[in-house]
Protein backbone atom coordinates (compact mmCIF):
# COMPACT_ATOMS: atom_id res chain seq x y z
CA UNK A 1 0.00 0.00 0.00
CA UNK A 2 1.14 3.53 -1.07
CA UNK A 3 1.02 6.75 0.84
CA UNK A 4 -2.20 8.79 0.47
CA UNK A 5 -1.74 12.12 -1.12
CA UNK A 6 -5.73 13.09 0.26
CA UNK A 7 -5.87 10.79 3.18
CA UNK A 8 -8.69 12.69 4.78
CA UNK A 9 -10.59 13.33 1.60
CA UNK A 10 -10.15 9.28 0.55
CA UNK A 11 -11.68 8.63 4.22
CA UNK A 12 -14.98 10.63 3.61
CA UNK A 13 -15.07 9.75 0.07
CA UNK A 14 -15.28 6.23 1.24
CA UNK A 15 -17.79 6.78 4.35
CA UNK A 16 -19.91 8.94 1.91
CA UNK A 17 -20.22 6.43 -1.00
CA UNK A 18 -21.31 3.72 1.27
CA UNK A 19 -24.02 6.11 2.28
CA UNK A 20 -24.95 6.64 -1.31
CA UNK A 21 -24.65 3.43 -2.04
CA UNK A 22 -26.88 2.29 0.83
CA UNK A 23 -29.34 4.76 -0.47
CA UNK A 24 -29.12 3.52 -4.10
CA UNK A 25 -30.02 0.28 -2.88
CA UNK A 26 -32.85 1.50 -1.23
CA UNK A 27 -34.36 3.12 -4.35
CA UNK A 28 -33.89 -0.60 -6.76
CA UNK A 29 -35.38 -2.54 -3.50
CA UNK A 30 -38.57 -0.36 -3.60
CA UNK A 31 -38.69 -0.51 -8.14
CA UNK A 32 -37.77 -4.17 -7.75
CA UNK A 33 -40.93 -4.88 -5.25
CA UNK A 34 -43.14 -3.07 -6.72
CA UNK A 35 -42.77 -3.31 -10.17
CA UNK A 36 -41.32 0.11 -10.95
CA UNK A 37 -39.06 0.51 -13.64
CA UNK A 38 -39.57 4.23 -14.65
CA UNK A 39 -40.27 7.09 -12.70
CA UNK A 40 -42.23 7.11 -9.62
CA UNK A 41 -45.31 4.98 -10.13
CA UNK A 42 -46.96 7.58 -8.20
CA UNK A 43 -45.49 6.63 -5.01
CA UNK A 44 -44.68 9.40 -2.74
CA UNK A 45 -42.15 6.42 -0.42
CA UNK A 46 -39.99 5.81 -4.25
CA UNK A 47 -40.30 9.77 -4.98
CA UNK A 48 -38.69 10.27 -1.30
CA UNK A 49 -35.97 7.65 -2.15
CA UNK A 50 -35.54 8.90 -5.15
CA UNK A 51 -34.48 12.38 -3.80
CA UNK A 52 -32.65 11.23 -1.43
CA UNK A 53 -30.28 9.59 -3.50
CA UNK A 54 -30.43 12.50 -6.16
CA UNK A 55 -29.71 14.95 -3.45
CA UNK A 56 -26.88 13.29 -2.30
CA UNK A 57 -25.29 12.93 -5.83
CA UNK A 58 -25.66 16.50 -6.15
CA UNK A 59 -23.88 17.73 -2.91
CA UNK A 60 -21.59 14.95 -2.20
CA UNK A 61 -19.15 15.68 -5.03
CA UNK A 62 -19.01 19.62 -4.67
CA UNK A 63 -17.88 18.72 -0.88
CA UNK A 64 -15.08 16.22 -2.09
CA UNK A 65 -13.96 18.79 -4.21
CA UNK A 66 -13.47 21.62 -1.41
CA UNK A 67 -12.14 18.88 0.91
CA UNK A 68 -9.59 17.63 -1.47
CA UNK A 69 -8.38 20.99 -2.57
CA UNK A 70 -7.93 21.59 1.21
CA UNK A 71 -5.91 18.94 2.24
CA UNK A 72 -3.67 19.26 -1.26
CA UNK A 73 -3.61 22.77 -0.32
CA UNK A 74 -2.16 22.63 3.33
CA UNK A 75 -5.53 23.39 5.56
CA UNK A 76 -5.53 22.13 8.87
CA UNK A 77 -6.75 18.22 9.91
CA UNK A 78 -8.70 19.17 12.16
CA UNK A 79 -10.61 21.73 10.18
CA UNK A 80 -11.09 19.22 7.16
CA UNK A 81 -12.48 16.83 10.09
CA UNK A 82 -14.52 19.57 11.70
CA UNK A 83 -16.03 20.25 7.75
CA UNK A 84 -15.89 16.62 7.23
CA UNK A 85 -18.41 15.42 9.92
CA UNK A 86 -20.63 18.23 9.72
CA UNK A 87 -21.15 17.23 6.17
CA UNK A 88 -21.39 13.64 6.99
CA UNK A 89 -23.87 14.50 9.54
CA UNK A 90 -25.59 16.90 7.33
CA UNK A 91 -25.95 14.49 4.72
CA UNK A 92 -26.93 11.02 7.24
CA UNK A 93 -29.61 13.41 8.72
CA UNK A 94 -31.09 14.35 5.45
CA UNK A 95 -30.74 11.06 3.83
CA UNK A 96 -32.87 9.49 6.59
CA UNK A 97 -35.09 11.88 6.35
CA UNK A 98 -35.95 11.38 2.87
CA UNK A 99 -35.31 7.24 2.71
CA UNK A 100 -36.06 6.12 5.95
CA UNK A 101 -38.90 8.23 7.60
CA UNK A 102 -41.74 9.87 6.12
CA UNK A 103 -40.02 13.28 5.67
CA UNK A 104 -39.30 13.92 8.98
CA UNK A 105 -38.77 17.61 8.70
CA UNK A 106 -36.05 18.14 11.76
CA UNK A 107 -34.04 15.44 10.09
CA UNK A 108 -34.34 17.38 6.83
CA UNK A 109 -34.08 20.92 8.15
CA UNK A 110 -31.08 19.89 10.17
CA UNK A 111 -29.85 18.06 7.88
CA UNK A 112 -29.43 20.42 4.99
CA UNK A 113 -28.64 23.17 7.40
CA UNK A 114 -25.23 21.00 8.30
CA UNK A 115 -24.72 20.80 4.86
CA UNK A 116 -25.37 24.11 3.13
CA UNK A 117 -23.49 25.65 5.82
CA UNK A 118 -20.13 22.78 5.72
CA UNK A 119 -20.40 24.37 1.90
CA UNK A 120 -20.38 27.67 2.57
CA UNK A 121 -18.08 27.86 5.38
CA UNK A 122 -15.57 25.75 3.36
CA UNK A 123 -16.04 27.53 0.44
CA UNK A 124 -14.73 30.73 2.63
CA UNK A 125 -11.74 29.33 3.85
CA UNK A 126 -10.47 28.40 0.11
CA UNK A 127 -11.42 32.19 -0.34
CA UNK A 128 -9.62 33.45 2.61
CA UNK A 129 -6.76 31.40 2.61
CA UNK A 130 -6.23 30.46 -1.09
CA UNK A 131 -7.30 33.15 -3.44
CA UNK A 132 -6.67 35.92 -0.88
CA UNK A 133 -2.76 35.98 -1.22
CA UNK A 134 -3.95 35.82 -4.69
CA UNK A 135 -6.01 38.79 -4.71
CA UNK A 136 -3.34 40.73 -2.63
CA UNK A 137 -0.09 40.10 -5.03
Amino acid sequence: MTDSTVPITAFYAALLTIWFAVLSLRVIMFRRSNRVSLGTGDSPTLERRIRAQGNAAEYIPVFLILLGLGELNGFAEIGLHGFGLAFMIGRLMHGYAFSFSDGKMSFRVGGMQLTIWSLLLFAAWHLVAVAGPILAG
